[in-house]
C-alpha cells in the first residue's frame, strides 16, 4: 500500500482534526448555550426553553432571508460573520482537549491564544460600524471599550501563571500548555501563593461574562437598550454565524480557563481510589467527559449565576469595575505569587 508523503500527511491529519474540534466546538458550544438559558429560567421560577433550542434557532435563521441594510458596506458586513466563526474555531485548535494535547500544540502558546480571543469581538465591531445602523454604531463603540477593560486583568492573569512557570525553570516553554497542565500552578506555590492564585482565578471568573457579552456586561448589546446594538441589523445566515461563533468563543474560554486552574484529570484518582490500572484509551474517554463537566460547572458558576442575579451596568462602570477593582484584584495577585516565590 503506498504511503502518502510526510507533508500530505500533515496537512490531511491537520485538516481533519480541525474539522472534528470545529465540530465539537459547534455542537457541545450550542448545548452549553440551551443549558445556560435552561438554568437561567430555572433560577427565575420558570421552565425555560429545552436544552436543544439553540440548534432549533440556528435551523431557523439559515432558513430565513438574509438582509443586508442599504447603508452597508456589504463586503465588511457580510464577511464579518464569517471571520468571526473562523477565529472561533482558530482559537480552538491550539487549546487542549481535556486529556488531549492541542491539535496544533507546536504552533501556539498562550500569547497567541489571548491575541486569537480578540477577533471575534473585532469582527462583530467591524459588522456593526459596516452595517450603517446607529444601534450597532452606539454598540461597536460600546464593545471597544469592553475589550480596552477586560483585557488588562486577563492579560495580568496570563502574565502571572506564565511567569510561575518560568520560575519554576521551565523557561519560552512557560507559556505554553502541555507545561502548564502538567505542572498545575496551585501545586506550586505555599499559603501566600495560593491566596494570589485564588485572587487571579476570580479575576479571570469575572473576564467571562464579559467576554461573552452577558449580563451585567452586555452593554455592547442590551436589548431593551440598543435593541441588540452590534447585531441590531443582523439577520438570516450572517446571524447564524455570529450565533456559531458566540458558541464555539463560550467552549474556548472555559477551556482556557480549565487548562490554567483546572487541568486535572479523573483517571488518576480513580486509579488510586479504586486500585486498579484503567486502560489507556477508556481513561482518555473518562478525562474527556470529565473536561466536558467542568466546562458546564464553569459555564453555571461564572456566567449564568451572574447574569441571573445581576442587572445591566453602564459602561462606564464596566470600565470602572474592571480597571479599578478587577484589574487591582489581578496585580494584588501577582505581587503575592512573586512575595510566595520570595518567601519559599
Amino acid at each position: 500500500m503506498m504511503s502518502l508523503p510526510y507533508e500530505v500527511e500533515i496537512l490531511l491529519r491537520a485538516t481533519l482534526g480541525t474539522l472534528a474540534v470545529g465540530i465539537f466546538a459547534v455542537v457541545f458550544g450550542l448545548i452549553l448555550k440551551g443549558i445556560d438559558r435552561k438554568v437561567h429560567a430555572r433560577m427565575q421560577m420558570r421552565i425555560g426553553p429545552p436544552v436543544i433550542q439553540p440548534f432549533r434557532d440556528i435551523k431557523k435563521l439559515l432558513h430565513k432571508q438574509t438582509i443586508i441594510p442599504e447603508n452597508a458596506v456589504r463586503s465588511i458586513y457580510n464577511n464579518a460573520p464569517i471571520l468571526a466563526f473562523a477565529a472561533a474555531i482558530a482559537v480552538m485548535v491550539y487549546l487542549p482537549l481535556g486529556p488531549f494535547s492541542p491539535l496544533l500544540a507546536e504552533g501556539g502558546d498562550l500569547i497567541l491564544v489571548l491575541y486569537l480571543l480578540i477577533i471575534p469581538s473585532l469582527a462583530m465591531v467591524a459588522g456593526g460600524f459596516a452595517s450603517g445602523s446607529p444601534y450597532a454604531t452606539v454598540g461597536a463603540q460600546r464593545e471597544m471599550v469592553l475589550m480596552m477593560s477586560y483585557e488588562l486583568p486577563l492579560a495580568s492573569v496570563v502574565v502571572a501563571v506564565a511567569w510561575k512557570m518560568s520560575s519554576l525553570g521551565f523557561g519560552s516553554s512557560a507559556f505554553t500548555f502541555p507545561v502548564i497542565m502538567s505542572f498545575p500552578v496551585w501545586e506550586h506555590v505555599g499559603a501566600v501563593g495560593a491566596i494570589g492564585a485564588i485572587l487571579l482565578l476570580i479575576t479571570i471568573l469575572s473576564v467571562l461574562p464579559g467576554e461573552m457579552s452577558k449580563i451585567p456586561f452586555d452593554a455592547p448589546e442590551a436589548e431593551t437598550e440598543i435593541c441588540g446594538g452590534l447585531l441590531a441589523e443582523y439577520s438570516g445566515r450572517n446571524l447564524a454565524m455570529f450565533m456559531l461563533a458566540d458558541a464555539v468563543k463560550i467552549v474556548a474560554l472555559g477551556t482556557f480557563v480549565i487548562a490554567l486552574f483546572f487541568p486535572w484529570g479523573l483517571t488518576p484518582t480513580l486509579e488510586r481510589t479504586l486500585d486498579v490500572d484503567i486502560h489507556k484509551y477508556f481513561g482518555w474517554v473518562i478525562d474527556f467527559l470529565f473536561y466536558m463537566f467542568k466546562l458546564i460547572v464553569l459555564l453555571v458558576a461564572a456566567v449564568t449565576f451572574p447574569r441571573t442575579g445581576f442587572s445591566r451596568i453602564k459602561i462606564d462602570q464596566i470600565t470602572d469595575v474592571y480597571w479599578k477593582r478587577f484589574g487591582a484584584v489581578a496585580l494584588v495577585g501577582v505581587f503575592l505569587l512573586l512575595l510566595d516565590l520570595q518567601v519559599l
